[in-house]
């Protein structure tokens, strides 16, 4: 802080009479006493008499005097005040402000000490201090999610407290949480809880300054709504950030090597400086494989980053847990190490409720189908059996195909439906007349007129029940077209309308087969529908059915899971319950939800958790989470953010202030008056 210049107070004149006061209080120290003569029966006086006389001689030099200094100073701390002195500071404007802190991943970046969130506390603590009396403020952090921290107060020390206790996370940015949070609680018609003390009650909507302490690592917010709020960015960073961050890590089986698995990892560079890390692959603890990767520096242009792969080879791994390690000193260490869990394979649990259509039995005993699931087949006088009707319920199956039946009630689980479609209030309602000439089925799912010779016209390349599926030189004798609820997607097109279709039902999805494979007719007899079975594409149309809808991972790794976002769990065997057990030890129970899976949300910590079924203590599945997101490697803070239609520049939130002095110096002096009293009254006293 520098020194300010003084301000002049008074006048001329004014200041000429001021002038006059210290000579004045000299002046009285030299004036002679007026005493009366009296006679007193002692000479204990008379030394004193004879003292008085030489202090109040007109030409003695002035003797040392305390009260005569205390009094010089008091008057010279008055004109010291009268000229204001002060110095250059600063200050926060306004009454009301919004901190926002963000708390997300890149905000443990080092290239400040110890880190940009602290940095991003201590400079809102600063902010605090310099708010105006009788200002006040809130305190919200977010990351992916946001968190009032200390909602509307002018208690300062309230306010310096909740952001201390402030703690970092994993979890990516978004602004847009913290913006409705702030709008929400800006102007409320009362903050907080009206039996805390410190909190402040606001009648009505007033205008609040949103200070936004954060690297600006998020997308922008377009259609957000500003209103009363003034938005100011006060970016979070050091002068030079450097980071190599892996951000996708994967397994799986080489098709060219059996027997042999892969490992795939792709490396960023976030610096404008090309450099080399060293990259070691673990099993457990393990160390299998190392190798340097070169990367190159970032774009200029595009600042876009420099990117690598790196592979390794292994031998055939059943379970067990991957490590990657990157040996890089950068600013930030959350991504520099990835997990990839692999589970023991489980295979689908699939029913096939069918009358005998032997083409589609064939297809679900190959090699390959037998590897990823485990199939039952029944006759459709299943569905009437109390003990199919509560496995159903309770999702014992991981996938239902019905082939030309219909169960009364849905099942909690996926399906495919040949021939028929998904049931509405009856049984009876959903299959329709035997001879199909009329439309059936309701809730959702509807099916038209049979149409003879159907021509296929289209089908989806993309959707994975589809994949590799051909049907330009497949026949079909007749089919009908489906129409499924909201959501529903067509897989096979034709000349009469869509053949095949995937939709969704409350955590599930329903595929409908509009067409036999081969009809079973009332009397008994049979007859091929089309000649699909005797082409390659059909195994290809029942693996594809059995990997999608049965749930089966194509990857030997289980799914990487991003902090906090939710993990979705099944179990082998149906359980009301799972424990869950996080790296750092943690141990969470899981209720089963209605449809039959587990929603595990707390999944802030990175590494690997542990899934424990029922009340059994044996690990029976593992899940990885894992920090992959460029947005929050990319260390380079934003030089603007974009909200509404409104930019924001990064800028210091606080402003060239004067510091005024006069009002200790008064204080001062005060002191200084005091003191003299009391030197006065011992000095008679005494």
């Amino acid at each position: 802080m520098l020194l300010a210049d003084i301000v002049n107070t008074l006048v001329w004149w004014q200041w000429g009479l001021l002038a006059l006061v210290p000579p004045a209080i000299i002046a009285l120290y030299f004036l002679k006493l007026k005493r009366q003569p009296l006679e007193v029966p002692s000479t204990y006086l008379w030394t004193k008499a004879i003292e008085d006389l030489h202090v109040n001689s007109l030409w003695q030099r002035l003797r040392q005097s305390l009260l005569l200094l205390l009094q010089l100073l008091l008057i010279a701390i008055i004109v010291l005040a009268l000229l204001r002195p002060g110095w250059s500071g600063t200050k926060l404007e306004g009454k009301r402000f919004v901190f926002l802190i963000d708390t997300s991943a890149s905000m443990g970046a080092t290239d400040v000490s110890p880190s940009r969130l602290d940095q991003a506390k201590r400079e809102a603590i600063d902010f605090i201090q310099e708010m105006e009396a009788g200002a006040v403020a809130m305190v919200i952090s977010f990351s992916n999610v946001a968190k009032v921290e200390q909602p509307f107060t002018d208690n300062r020390r309230a306010l310096r407290s909740k952001i201390e206790l402030i703690e970092p996370t994993n979890r990516p940015s978004d602004l847009s949480e913290a913006l409705r949070a702030a709008a929400g609680l800006a102007n409320p018609g009362q903050s907080g809880d009206p039996n805390n003390p410190i909190d402040v009650r606001t009648a009505e909507a007033q205008p609040a300054t949103l200070l936004i302490l954060s690297d600006g690592g998020f997308a922008s917010v377009p259609t957000f709504k500003l209103g009363n709020l003034t938005p100011e960015y006060v970016a979070q960073a050091g002068t030079r950030q450097r980071n190599v961050a892996i951000v996708a890590f994967s397994t799986e089986v080489n098709p060219e090597k059996p027997g042999r698995v892969q490992a795939f990892a792709r490396l960023e560079n976030h610096a404008d400086e090309a450099t080399s890390v060293e990259v070691s692959l673990y099993l457990g603890t393990a160390l299998l494989d190392a190798k340097t990767i070169a990367l190159p520096a970032r774009d200029e242009k595009t600042r876009l980053p420099g990117a690598a792969g790196a592979s390794f080879e292994m031998q055939e791994i059943e379970s067990g847990i991957l490590k990657l390690q990157i040996d890089a000193k950068d600013n930030l260490v959350l991504d520099n190490t990835a997990f990839a869990v692999v589970n023991v394979p489980r295979p689908a649990k699939v029913l096939v409720v069918t009358p005998g259509t032997d083409a589609l039995l064939l297809a679900l005993k190959t090699d390959e189908a037998q590897k990823i699931a485990n199939v039952s087949i029944a006759e459709p006088k299943l569905l009437e059996t109390k003990a199919y009707q509560d496995q159903a319920a309770e999702g014992a199956y991981d996938l239902i195909i019905y082939d030309q039946c219909v169960p009364k009630t849905m099942p909690a689980c996926n399906t495919l439906f040949i021939g028929a479609i998904p049931p509405g209030e009856t049984a009876a309602e959903a299959v329709g007349p035997a001879d199909g000439s009329k439309p059936a089925g309701i809730a959702g799912w509807k099916a038209g007129d049979k149409q003879g010779l159907p021509i296929v016209i289209d089908v989806n390349q993309v959707h994975p029940l589809t994949q590799l599926v051909q049907m330009g030189n497949v026949k079909i004798g007749y089919g009908r077209p489906v129409k499924g609820p909201p959501g529903t997607l067509t897989l096979i097109d034709s000349d009469a309308g869509a053949l095949y279709s995937v939709g969704p039902r409350a955590g599930y999805e329903d595929a409908v087969l509009g067409f036999d494979i081969v009809t079973h007719e009332a009397e008994g007899k049979t007859f091929s529908n089309t000649d699909w079975p005797i082409r390659r594409s059909f195994p290809v149309f029942v693996m594809n059915a059995l990997k999608y809808l049965g749930g089966v991972r194509s990857s030997l790794a289980a799914p990487n899971i991003m902090p906090g976002s939710p993990a979705v769990l099944r179990t082998v065997t149906p359980v009301k319950s799972i424990l869950v057990t996080s790296p750092r030890g943690d141990r969470f129970e899981v209720p089963r939800e209605l449809q039959n899976t587990f929603v595990f949300s707390r999944t802030d910590d990175l590494g690997v958790y542990e899934v424990r079924e029922g009340s059994g203590n044996k690990v029976t599945q593992q899940f990885a989470v894992n920090l992959f997101d460029t947005r929050e490697s990319d260390l380079t803070p934003a030089e603007k953010i974009d909200i509404g239609h409104e930019e924001v520049k990064a800028q210091q939130g606080k402003q060239v202030a004067r510091k005024e002095l006069w009002k200790w110096l008064l204080l001062g002096a005060i002191g200084v008056l005091i003191f003299e009293w009391y030197v006065y009254n011992r000095r008679v006293y005494l």
